[in-house]
């Protein structure tokens, strides 16, 4: 693992202080034993933990500044100067001068901090996306903050406790989003957010947003000139001097990666892959397709029920918070394979769907939207009494489908996504027990939902969805996900999609050509034919899902481990002991897939408890 780490407001000797936030960063390093590059004075300290590539650290006149990650600057005389300077110094040298205005010159996927302890004030950043967590807690006249919740709770200042909303949260999302995380008191800065601390004060803001062009047109041979341009030069970018290996599901997004990186690197790709002997989840075959096709260095490793009991413990420990992704399963064990070859980093296709639209739920949502726009007196006078007016229409299969589909339909974005939601589907009160439930407020996801979603600035509906998207599917599920999995494999990640150039370029481009029709990411398609297989293209979009609800119906292992969690989870009174019985005897033999999500989500609470 990598992060910072540190604080200000509180303080001892400075030796004291350097042996505080040397054990802060332990957890920091407890999985690949990188070295801390630590700096402190009397009223504060840092640490820095990560490869020397990814580590930038600068001291001077009670000025601190800690970088984690890959930054660079915008402007060319700082770009310069950071070239030969490096980048921790030239922010220390322009912050007392610029001050928050510092942030939006930053380019690159990265986590900072500055601490100035003359003027008892700290400046916390993450990067655009979000790639590079930081979390903070302002406590007694001071400010404690760290990539991981496992380095913030080993200052004094500290006493962790569980948010009960932050649980429900939890079970609602499978993940704890952001701003929140599941301590008490503890925030997480968003995508492309920093944060002022001054004499006790705190204080957020966005240096950055996503600003869509929609108006930009442009001919299409231009912008595939340039998109195949910034695609090499952020995948060279994120590959540096090393030698790399790259996921491949054989989806559109790995297999860019894996033939855009031997284009780059002049060499075969490294290229690694997750199997399933299971029916219906396993995509090893499209993987091989790309891996002929761009002659790459291939390796598989079909993931067992065996695999999955023995990793669930260690993925529920390198989480600092519950984390509900089953997918980190096989991630992990891909990551594990590139280890055994003696790499360092791995290159992820996350972000491609989330910039260039590529999820099914944006078509669903795009012929939802569909009937929105039809005039209120069509839709009102005529179409829903004739529907919902036939006589025993529910048991017509037509008519059923068309009274689901204006169902939907009628309900206002961003809730329409969450129709399918499990917590919903079961009701919050059939899950949780009464005295948990009085506790937390069950409107508050949705509230959550609502304000980010219109929070935007898009006029259409795509890309008021991929904004959406930027922070719920990518900055608090997905890119953790694979972070975390690729460190407990001891690897580095990397994410070429959605370096800053690709997310400019998607910025321009106009929605029709992120979702035209029912067609999802058009553009991206269109400009990668030739290169890309066909069979690739035209493949649906699946990615690492992982069988556990089959396996769990026949696997006595799995079956143990699940039921010795949910059991225990019982006594801690947040979930009715009622439903885990049900779930467990009734549900998974109804639809084993369906309901194991929910299997999964609970044990993962529970082997979380465990390992804190």
């Amino acid at each position: 693992m990598s992060g910072l780490c540190g604080w200000i407001g509180h303080g001892n000797s400075v030796a004291e202080n350097l042996q505080l936030v040397r054990l802060m960063a332990g957890p920091l390093a407890r999985a690949d034993g990188s070295g801390a590059h630590t700096s402190a004075g009397a009223n504060g300290a840092l640490a820095v933990v990560a490869h020397a590539h990814s580590a930038s650290l600068y001291q001077k006149d009670g000025l601190h500044v800690a970088l984690w990650g890959r930054a660079g600057f915008l402007e060319p005389r700082l770009a310069q100067f950071a070239q030969a300077e490096g980048v921790a110094k030239t922010l220390a040298d322009n912050w007392r001068e610029r001050r928050d205005k510092i942030f939006t010159s930053l380019t690159g996927a990265f986590s900072c901090c500055i601490l100035d302890e003359n003027a008892n004030e700290a400046a916390l950043a993450t990067d655009r996306m979000g790639t590079y967590p930081i979390s903070y807690e302002a406590s007694a006249g001071g400010l404690v903050f760290g990539s991981s919740a496992d380095a913030i709770n080993l200052h004094p200042l500290i006493k962790p406790e569980i948010a009960p909303q932050s649980l429900y949260n939890y079970v609602y999302f499978h993940m704890v989003p952001g701003p929140d995380t599941i301590y008490q008191g503890q925030k997480r800065l968003l995508p492309g957010e920093y944060l002022i601390y001054r004499n006790g004060s705190v204080e957020a803001g966005q240096y950055w947003e996503m600003k869509f062009l929609e108006d930009d047109r442009r001919p299409f041979q231009e912008l595939q000139q340039d998109f195949l341009g910034v695609l090499r030069s952020s995948v060279r970018d994120a590959a540096k001097d090393q030698e790399v290996g790259a996921f491949l599901s054989g989806g559109t997004d790995s297999s860019t990666i894996a033939g855009i990186l031997g284009e780059v690197t002049g060499q075969p790709a490294r290229t690694y892959s997750i199997g399933f002997d299971a029916s219906g989840y396993d995509e090893m075959e499209y993987a091989r397709i790309a891996a002929r096709h761009f002659a790459t260095r291939h390796q598989e490793y079909y993931v067992t029920p065996e695999d999955i009991v023995a990793a669930i413990p260690q993925v529920a420990a390198i989480f600092d918070q519950p984390f509900g992704n089953s997918s980190a399963i096989p991630a992990y064990y891909c990551a594990r394979m590139a280890k055994a070859d003696g790499l360092t980093m791995m290159l992820g296709g996350d972000g491609g769907d989330e910039l260039f639209g590529g999820n099914v739920r944006y078509a669903k949502q795009h012929l939802f939207s569909l009937y929105e726009q039809a005039p209120s007196l069509l839709r009102k006078g005529i179409i829903e009494p004739l529907v919902f007016g036939v006589p025993g229409g529910a048991a017509l299969p037509l008519i059923s489908k068309a009274r689901s589909y204006i169902e939907q339909a009628s309900i206002p974005m961003p809730a329409r996504t969450e129709t399918y939601n499990l917590l919903d589907r079961y009701g919050h009160g059939a899950v949780f027990t009464r005295e948990f439930l009085d506790t937390v407020n069950p409107g508050y996801p949705a509230g959550l939902l609502s304000e980010i979603y219109h929070r935007g600035n898009a006029k259409s509906l795509i890309n008021r969805m991929l904004a959406f998207d930027r922070k719920f599917t990518l900055a608090d599920n997905d890119l953790p996900k694979v972070a975390k999995a690729c460190e407990l494999a001891g690897m580095d990640v990397a994410f070429p999609l959605i370096s800053d150039e690709i997310v400019a370029f998607s910025l321009r481009l106009e929605p029709h050509l992120k979702l035209k029709g029912t067609k999802l990411r058009y553009f991206f398609k269109e400009a990668l034919r030739g290169f890309l297989p066909d069979d690739i293209i035209a493949k649906q979009k699946h990615g690492f899902g992982l069988p556990f609800g089959v396996w769990l119906q026949t696997h006595k292992p799995l079956q143990a481990l699940a039921s010795d969690s949910l059991s225990d989870l019982k006594s801690r009174n947040i979930i009715r002991a009622d439903f885990i019985d049900k779930l467990l005897d009734q549900h998974l033999d109804e639809h084993a897939g369906y309901h194991g999500t929910m299997v999964w989500v609970l044990m993962m609470l529970e082997q979380w408890y465990r390992q804190r």
